[in-house]
């Protein structure tokens, strides 16, 4: 999204819960998941965020494509690593990482730990020099996940870290650190021959900050097969004069189709 603030609000932690995120695996709008792509599975995912009932003179936040696999073949410590494709922008690179462990590795009854890198951007100049804006937010995020009793689903929590140069407010002062939740729950269990998964999925999260990431939002994901989905719902802003070309929108739309293969 370029003014930069669109590609890092597409960007920066978008997607879904379990196995999906065309970013590291998310929630919906944040990384505030215990999720990490299984060793060797190839995650493909397609984000679009767009108005509605907005005049046409305001565009909508670029299309993020990208591509996440798992890289560690251990059960109980993990790896993946991603990149993403935003268009159209000027730099549209932007690259992710997530490194953790599941609930009960470390020991019994144990919540998952993870640590991540994302919106890894490719320019570091500013826009003073180049006309445009920098895209190294760099974005370090620590998060804690755990299953509720009684089938109450899951909720995540964490803190991040940015690029002080680069995660800034509406007046350009540092705003780069924050807390971030997240919560979802599966409906509808189905079995097919790996197990069983859940057709429905509800997800919420939200990301303190009045800078190009703050926000959340609540979506609802259609299952067609454990490795294919759709999630679908709206997306907020802490400071919508930042939403790039829908600048003063207070929110958009997210379809988001994701595939494992």
């Amino acid at each position: 999204m370029k003014r930069l603030a669109a590609s890092l609000i597409a960007v920066s932690c978008l997607a879904f819960a379990g196995n999906a995120g065309a970013t590291p695996s998310t929630t919906f709008w944040t990384p505030a998941t215990s999720d990490i792509q299984p060793y060797g599975v190839l995650h493909i995912g397609i984000d679009n965020y767009f108005t509605v009932g907005r005049k046409a003179d305001r565009g909508s936040l670029p299309t993020d494509v990208g591509l996440t696999i798992g890289v560690l073949p251990y059960e109980k410590l993990q790896l993946e690593v991603g990149v993403d494709l935003m268009e159209p922008s000027t730099d549209p690179l932007f690259f992710n990482a997530k490194l953790g462990t599941p609930e009960n590795s470390l020991f019994e009854g144990s919540p998952a730990i993870n640590i991540g890198v994302c919106t890894v951007g490719t320019d570091k100049k500013d826009a003073a020099n180049d006309g445009d804006g920098r895209t190294d937010y760099n974005i370090v995020d620590f998060i804690v996940g755990k299953t509720l009793p009684a089938n109450l689903g899951r909720v995540h929590a964490g803190v991040y870290y940015g690029n002080p140069s680069t995660l800034v407010d509406i007046n350009g002062d540092k705003e780069n650190t924050g807390y971030m939740v997240g919560y979802d729950k599966g409906f509808m269990p189905v079995t097919d021959a790996k197990g069983e998964y859940s057709k429905w999925v509800v997800a919420a999260d939200y990301i303190s900050g009045k800078n190009y990431v703050g926000g959340g939002g609540i979506g609802i994901a259609r299952f067609f097969t454990r490795d294919i989905s759709i999630l679908t719902g709206p997306v907020w802003f802490n400071e919508p004069a930042l939403a790039g070309p829908n600048a003063n929108a207070k929110w958009v739309w997210s379809t988001q189709l994701d595939i494992n293969y």
